[in-house]
């Protein structure tokens, strides 16, 4: 799958909230996760995060996309509950998998709503 198609992907399965573990098959085991909040290196401590503590009640509108060869960037709004904030998401790929994601949205709205 090109870049494009695995950043879709993953936003299928990250919003359904149902399944995070299908995120094995496009993940690179050594993924490497960076957020505002959480920083993860392998997939399976990533996984095991989502399982944890699910994305219920999130939505997106997508507003951007630029991809190339090796990489996707989505930007889009981004809705939990009362909060909507912008956010981007880098996904950088290789071998047909994600290998790292960096996720860039500003976590100041969602602790003044906590």
């Amino acid at each position: 799958m090109k870049p494009i198609e695995l950043a879709q992907k993953y936003l299928e399965i990250f919003y359904s909230g149902k399944n995070p573990g299908q995120l094995y098959g496009i993940l690179a085991d050594d993924l490497r996760f960076q957020g505002p909040f959480y920083h993860f290196s392998s997939a399976r401590g990533y996984v095991e995060r989502l399982k944890a503590d699910p994305p219920v009640g999130c939505a997106f509108e997508l507003l951007y996309v630029f991809h190339d060869d090796e990489k996707a960037n989505l930007i889009c709004r981004f809705r939990k509950g009362d909060v909507t904030t912008l956010m981007s998401q880098l996904f950088e790929c290789g071998h047909g998998r994600i290998k790292r994601i960096l996720l860039i949205f500003d976590g100041n709205a969602f602790r003044e709503n906590s």
